[in-house]
């Protein structure tokens, strides 16, 4: 292919970055990446700013490579039949490809109250604005954390670790992806930071109030600050531009990462739905569908067909604090073992997970091509037969 091919990255997040340097591998290929921040945003750290342990900032000339352009500024829409993106400050970028890497972002729930009185930690601005919040909370003031995935496990423990009575909110299972033995670590270890942990199906929040959180069951928690993790959601950029999406509203791609609509869009990150079927969401799978995006990409520019992906799962690390946390061993295909790793020993594992998230980022950006990922080529197709079967076999009504 001659000339010179103009690719565009929006966001600046691990999958973000990721794309960005792998693309360099080429010299006749320009990446613009286009992002709301000047800095780059290590989220597996949000929960640290909160609790003041770490600035959650790396500034993008130690993970991005020098020869990639960065814009500051959010895209508004993309015009897919004119490869143009127009950024909310009007100004335009045009582009041959385009990698779509928006992330995600706390979810909105139908659930009353939760706008007006619930903070989140799913954004920096977010988690600044509740860090500043706690520091102007009076002592003795409960803070509520509500959802106990990863998000909310970590905040609740920091929260708590900070010397404040923090009641953790599960609404359903502590941990769901934990192992059961794993699981009742983490119940231990809530009790040792006096977290009083509320599990089971009557746990869902009904109402979030200035001074209440509301169960299903009908106790009534009080709230003092209440923290929202629950669910996710991703920005609407794909959709508010006409492309097709999942129910979610990430952007619906083959197993290449191509988008549906349009063979020069590929997606990355959180905001990607392959075959409909997303991968969990983690900063491992964005770093991984990131690199495989831009392989996407160059193969296009080359004239070779793009493969599939694929990705082996290993882990999950869960800290609570500064000192302890479950690193839990995974299955290839995702699904918790009973092995894991836990005290001083599982934070150190932790620590290194959190630090080679970026450190592949600069590798890359060194050296693009440089990233690799265990595969095992089984348990993806695997899914997608099973899901073909389950929508595909359904039996006849009888006359």
């Amino acid at each position: 292919m001659g000339g010179n091919t103009e690719v565009v990255v929006i966001g600046g997040g691990y999958a973000g970055v990721m794309a960005a340097n792998r693309l360099t591998r080429r010299d006749d290929v320009t990446v613009t990446v286009i992002n709301p921040r000047p800095s780059f945003v290590p989220r597996l750290r949000l929960h640290q700013l909160v609790g003041g342990s770490h600035t959650a900032l790396v500034r993008y000339d130690e993970v991005l490579a020098g020869d990639v352009r960065l814009v500051v500024g959010s895209v508004a829409r993309i015009d897919a039949p004119a490869r143009v993106v127009t950024l909310e400050s009007g100004a335009t970028v045009g582009y041959d490809h385009l990698v779509y890497a928006v992330g995600s972002t706390v979810a909105r729930p139908a659930v009353p109250g939760v706008a007006e009185h619930a903070h989140h930690v799913a954004e920096l601005e977010a988690a600044e604005r509740l860090r500043a919040a706690l520091a102007a909370l009076p002592a003795g003031v409960p803070v509520t954390v509500v959802g106990a995935g990863p998000t909310g496990i970590e905040t609740a423990a920091e929260i708590a670790e900070g010397g404040r009575p923090v009641t953790l909110v599960c609404g359903g299972v502590l941990g769901a992806y934990l192992h059961p033995r794993a699981r009742r670590s983490a119940a231990r270890r809530f009790a040792d930071l006096g977290v009083t942990v509320l599990d089971g199906p009557g746990t869902k929040v009904t109402e979030v109030t200035a001074e209440t959180v509301k169960l299903a069951d009908g106790r009534t928690v009080t709230g003092g600050l209440v923290v929202w993790t629950a669910g996710f959601g991703v920005p609407d950029l794909a959709a508010r531009s006409g492309l097709t999406t999942d129910a979610a509203g990430r952007l619906l791609t083959d197993e290449t990462l191509t988008s549906v609509d349009d063979e020069r869009i590929v997606a990355a990150g959180d905001s990607a739905a392959p075959s409909d079927l997303p991968f969990r969401m983690s900063a491992y799978v964005a770093g991984c569908l990131g690199a495989h995006a831009a392989d996407t990409v160059l193969a296009r520019i080359e004239g070779r067909r793009p493969v599939p992906v694929d990705m082996a799962f290993h882990a999950m690390c869960l800290s609570f604090g500064r000192g302890t946390a479950i690193f839990q061993i995974a299955h290839k295909d995702d699904r918790a073992m009973r092995i894991f790793v836990g005290g001083r020993a599982g934070a150190k594992l932790k620590e290194l997970a959190c630090t080679l998230s970026v450190k592949h980022l600069t590798e890359e950006a060194r050296k693009p091509g440089a990233h690799s990922w265990p595969k095992d080529g089984k348990h993806r197709p695997r899914r997608l037969r099973e899901r073909e079967v389950r929508t595909t076999d359904v039996p006849e009504h009888a006359a």
